[in-house]
């Protein structure tokens, strides 16, 4: 949180306030923030009994005085005029919402492999903000900078969405009518997972959480969104086909396994040499997990559905 906040209080904009949303740390981020706010009056502590990011946002919104909210979340790093040039843009009232490019930032081998994959477009596709390099309207940002007055039209975060919150949070602000910019020069130094298997574990909740999205809102899905699910029940078919047709299970196998290994060749000499053998098991985790998470979000929804048909009414 210090490194956060330290990038915060750097900006070159600075009628600032400061709000940090905790959801009730066990760890000396309150005391860490209740430091800064002893030295700068502009930092603020905001309780969120929620303990989850919608409920972290929708109380700092209750909370704040300003024009326009910022969000930056507490492992990410901001440059000094990041803030200036998300409100160059929002002033000019084009835009519902302005987001920049979220780079990864690995300390471990592991983590250094996980943020080269997800720079990759065969890592995320068309996720824009992870690799774009020209300005452009986008379908989602990523830590999105809001005016006020568009928050409270849409009616803020979703507290039913505990994953992927942020996606249908920008689907309605585009509903209502509003534009998304997406500009490279917004630059988000964000602490990714340090691991393979911590990444493989917050993909499949991201997957779970894609899910309740396309319950709620099935004009928001694009192909994107349905590749890695597409690919779990491919390889799940393989699997099956294995042991009587294990020629169809290979042709169902080989077009991943060749595209993998092939994108992994591109992508492991842009990371140290220590990291490289950690490559395609992070792609394989972040396509395998969040199809996996999908498909058990579909499953949850479908049980939640029959459960409410056949629970009689009082």
């Amino acid at each position: 949180i210090s490194a956060c906040l330290d990038s915060v209080l750097a900006q070159t904009h600075t009628n600032l306030e400061v709000l940090v949303a905790d959801g009730g740390s066990t760890d000396r981020t309150r005391a860490i923030v209740a430091d800064y706010s002893s030295r700068d009056p502009r930092v603020r502590l905001v309780d969120n009994p929620g303990r989850i990011p919608p409920a972290a946002l929708n109380a700092a919104v209750k909370e704040m005085t300003a024009e326009w909210l910022v969000r930056i979340d507490a492992h990410a790093w901001i440059p000094p005029d990041y803030v200036e040039l998300a409100l160059t843009h929002l002033r000019t009232g084009e835009w519902g919402g302005v987001g920049g490019r979220k780079d990864g930032v690995g300390y471990t081998d592991e983590g250094r492999a996980v943020a080269a994959v997800m720079a990759s477009k065969f890592g995320v596709g068309n996720s824009t903000y992870h690799h774009g390099t020209e300005p452009q309207e986008v379908e989602h940002i990523p830590f999105g900078a809001y005016p006020r007055h568009v928050i409270a039209k849409v009616g803020g975060w979703d507290e039913d969405i505990p994953v992927n919150q942020d996606f249908e949070f920008d689907h309605r602000v585009r509903q209502a009518g509003h534009r998304l910019l997406f500009d490279p020069a917004l630059r988000i130094r964000w602490e990714c997972r340090q691991s393979v298997r911590t990444f493989a574990r917050q993909y499949r909740r991201y997957g779970r959480g894609k899910a309740q999205v396309v319950r709620m809102h099935p004009e928001s899905v694009s192909p994107r969104h349905l590749a890695a699910p597409a690919l779990v029940a491919m390889l799940g078919a393989a699997l099956l086909l294995l042991p009587f047709k294990p020629r169809w299970a290979l042709a169902l196998v080989l077009p991943y396994a060749t595209a993998l290994t092939a994108a992994s060749a591109l992508v492991a000499p842009g990371v140290d040499e220590s990291a490289r053998r950690f490559v395609p098991a992070a792609f394989a985790a972040m396509h395998l997990a969040w199809g996996l998470g999908f498909w058990e979000g579909v499953a949850g929804v479908t049980a939640k559905r029959v459960g409410e048909q056949v629970t009689p009414r009082p």
